[in-house]
């Protein structure tokens, strides 16, 4: 049952193809990180002794692979990326990137664009069979937000950029989007510019908060149209106390993320 938002199915033969294919999408996309986690990876962190070169070039090298993944969807017809300026992406440097999150691959999206992303992966990791060499790459999540803060600093200050999802999980198909401060105190503790990236397109069906997996657009493939709005300034909010100024750049977000919905903050 579709929601009532969509239209019927057009062609059901496409329809079905396009399904069994995001299937196939998302097993190759886990085959290859048990192959990258268990081998690639694990062989780079030899190469490169010092942490700050493996994890350059690691991130490099994820980037890459997403990069062809995103490639290999693209010729089974079932997903396009369509940037406003591959270039912009490209020589991202120091920014945290905040954006919406209406589908699971959003974060792969992103990631292929950006070489040098960096990211917040779920505590859950530190149970994941891949948890010894990928946590290297990325920043663990904890209760502890000093540590964290630190931790994205570091990053930010070393020329990464950090992808922050200020709703902390997929965006809903309808209600209320709440948006956490997360992106805005890391930009204030690091003083580095967020730069917000709509990610548009067609419907995310099949890929959204809580839509089945049997799910899919009805009539077209998915198409991710992703634009990059004007870049937020920690330093005009200096002058503030700390949760004001948090509040009101995350209100700066918002505006630009989702100019149509309704949202709240926390």
């Amino acid at each position: 049952m579709f929601p009532p938002d969509l239209p019927p199915v057009s062609n059901k033969p496409l329809y079905i193809y396009r399904v069994i294919a995001k299937w196939f999408s998302f097993f190759i996309i886990g085959f290859t990180s048990i192959f990258l986690g268990i081998l690639i990876l694990p062989f780079m962190r030899l190469i490169f002794i010092k942490k700050k070169r493996f994890q350059k070039y690691g991130r490099r090298f994820i980037s890459g692979a997403l990069r062809f993944f995103v490639f290999i969807m693209r010729i089974i017809g079932i997903v396009k990326l369509i940037p406003d300026d591959r270039e912009k992406y490209r020589h991202l440097s120091s920014k945290i990137i905040v954006a919406n999150h209406p589908s699971l691959l959003d974060v792969v999206m992103l990631i292929s664009l950006i070489p040098n992303a960096d990211c917040i992966v779920n505590a859950y990791m530190k149970r994941n069979i891949l948890t010894g060499v990928v946590l290297q790459l990325y920043i663990l999540g904890s209760d502890d937000l000093d540590g964290i803060l630190r931790s994205c600093s570091e990053s930010l200050k070393d020329g990464n950029c950090l992808i922050i999802f200020p709703e902390g999980t997929r965006t809903p198909r309808a209600g209320k989007i709440i948006l956490k401060k997360g992106a805005a105190r890391v930009a204030l503790h690091s003083d580095c510019g967020i730069v917000p990236i709509h990610i548009g397109g067609t419907d995310k069906y099949g890929l959204g908060k809580k839509d089945p997996w049997t799910g899919f657009n009805p009539n077209e493939k998915y198409i991710y149209n992703l634009t990059m709005g004007r870049e937020i300034n920690p330093q005009n909010y200096k002058s503030l106390p700390a949760p004001a100024a948090a509040k009101l750049i995350t209100m700066d977000i918002e505006s630009i993320l989702f100019p149509e919905r309704k949202t709240g903050k926390r």
